[in-house]
């Protein structure tokens, strides 16, 4: 690590390598921050499973992404289209219209080019068959509007980043914290770092802050998203504690979007406190369509069917928070239980099966039994059966005479075996942060553009409002880490083009 760097980018998971590398291919010298120890690298983006969501017309744009893709796995598999206008719509829907429609467009026009560039640099892509689609009829059907991952998840994508950074002689340094900016007037020339308990600065002409949001922040999560949200699990790193975000507000930048909103799933009840990456995303319990989520009063609380699991897993986490004692059960019989994800065969589960509804509901730890069996009978009563059953659309086999109707994938509890899931709220990332212009700059508290300083990733506030859809976060990381490298590094003194 020397004293100066034209670019500057803190962090090192999906967002901020964009940054690095567009940086560098506008002929920037780059350093990238990364507070984390080596194993623990790469931010939030490597406890993902990889998913991106991508703006897409045909088959042909897919084999475009994935070249590799082989002919029987095309013959199989209708992957539709997802045209930009449907991806527009999705991100306005889910946030409730709120989304920055400035950001927004160009996080949905340039999803394509930018995975396109990403593959450009060795990150490689595949169908995300077996989560994204289900086999019926031989075929096998995309649905929700996310249909690639990269190869290795969220650990392959971080690995193929960093490979690409270390190919183009980019400068990585772990165990690096950033604390604060410098300013000369209203210019960001550099920041102040800790590396191994000394403190230093480094010159910048330009920093990118790609830190992540705070919800590694107990103090922070209970201050902006309120009581109980200290209780909640952490999905991903523990280095993600708000620093990116603090630097710039303490230099005046504006504050911007969802600060009481945050990505927050339905997450394993005993896994640890914060992320683990060998077990990495497997906490995650999304299969709750094909079932029925009870509470502690053994009361169903959320239409577990309303949409595919893509459009409201991010925010059912903060519905379970808010029920007693910060947890629910998701019940399945043996009609669906071949439809489950992978996450629920792992080893760290806490599960319980019974053949009688009736032992399986003493074995439902802290759950009011005969309630639970009285919802169980009034749901079964209430399902549509004369509507079939399609896991791959939404097929309108609701309920009917429920207070809190199932609207899609309803089946009787009638199948034994019958197993159930313990879950609680895991929080991946936090939607308030810091307000930017299009090429990623920085806005004061006057929404005019801070000099020298960028941002990317979920430090960015303005464009999640209470919900988003699957996939986009780290197509919003690389989307904007990419802007944001590519104008710091062409502001840069020394920049030029290298291709």
């Amino acid at each position: 690590m020397e004293p100066r760097y034209d670019v500057v980018v803190v962090g090192a998971g999906n967002a901020a390598l964009c940054a690095a590398l567009a940086a560098h291919d506008a002929g920037a010298r780059v350093l990238v921050l990364e507070r984390a120890n080596r194993d623990e690298r790469g931010g939030n983006s490597a406890f993902t499973a990889g998913a991106m969501r991508v703006a897409y017309q045909g088959v042909d744009d897919i084999v475009r992404l994935v070249p590799d893709l082989t002919a029987e796995e095309q013959e199989i598999t209708d992957f539709g289209s997802y045209p930009e206008s449907a991806f527009f719509d999705d991100l306005a829907r889910v946030t409730d219209y709120r989304t920055d429609p400035d950001l927004a467009e160009i996080l949905v026009s340039r999803s394509f080019e930018t995975m396109a560039w990403m593959q450009s640099k060795g990150v490689r892509f595949m169908p995300i068959y077996g989560r994204q689609a289900f086999k019926v009829d031989g075929r096998f059907k995309f649905w929700g509007g996310l249909t690639l991952e990269a190869v290795g998840g969220g650990p392959g994508l971080i690995d193929s980043l960093m490979a690409a950074c270390e190919n183009a002689g980019i400068t990585i340094t772990y165990d690096t914290r950033a604390m604060s900016l410098i300013t000369e007037g209203p210019q960001v020339t550099g920041l102040r770092v800790r590396h191994a308990g000394e403190d230093s600065e480094i010159e910048a002409s330009a920093v990118i802050l790609a830190s992540g949001g705070f919800q590694a922040n107990g103090e922070w999560r209970t201050k902006y998203l309120g009581p109980g949200w200290d209780l909640a699990k952490v999905r991903g790193t523990r280095f993600n504690t708000g620093d990116g975000i603090r630097m710039a507000l303490e230099i005046g930048a504006m504050s911007w979007g969802n600060w009481s909103g945050a990505h927050a799933v339905g997450w394993e009840y005993n896994a640890p406190q914060f992320g683990d990456l060998a077990v990495g995303d497997g906490f995650q319990k999304h299969s709750y369509p094909f079932a029925i989520m009870v509470n502690a009063r053994g009361e169903r609380f959320v239409d577990e069917g309303a949409d595919f699991r893509n459009y409201t897993y991010a925010k059912y986490g903060r519905i379970i928070l808010e029920q007693p004692g910060q947890m629910a059960w998701q019940v399945f019989d043996q009609k669906t239980t071949h439809l489950l994800r992978d996450e629920y065969r792992i080893k760290q589960v806490t599960k319980v099966q019974a053949d009688t509804l009736e032992d399986l509901g003493k074995k439902l730890e802290g759950v009011d039994e005969e309630r639970f069996l009285r919802t169980v009978d009034q749901y079964n009563a209430a399902v549509q059966r004369d509507v079939p059953f399609n896991p791959n659309i939404k097929d309108g086999r609701g309920t009917s005479g429920l207070s809190i109707e199932k609207s899609n994938w309803s089946n009787t509890l009638d199948t034994p075996p019958f197993v159930a899931y313990q879950v609680t709220c895991g929080i991946t990332f936090t939607f308030g942060g810091l307000r930017i212009s299009t090429d990623a700059e920085v806005l004061d508290e006057e929404a005019q553009p801070i000099p020298g300083l960028y941002a990317c990733g979920e430090l960015v506030g303005g464009i999640f409002y209470g919900n988003y859809p699957g996939g986009s976060g780290l197509t919003n990381g690389a989307v904007f880490g990419r802007i944001a490298g590519r104008t710091a590094g062409c502001a840069t003194s020394s920049a030029g083009t290298r291709g």
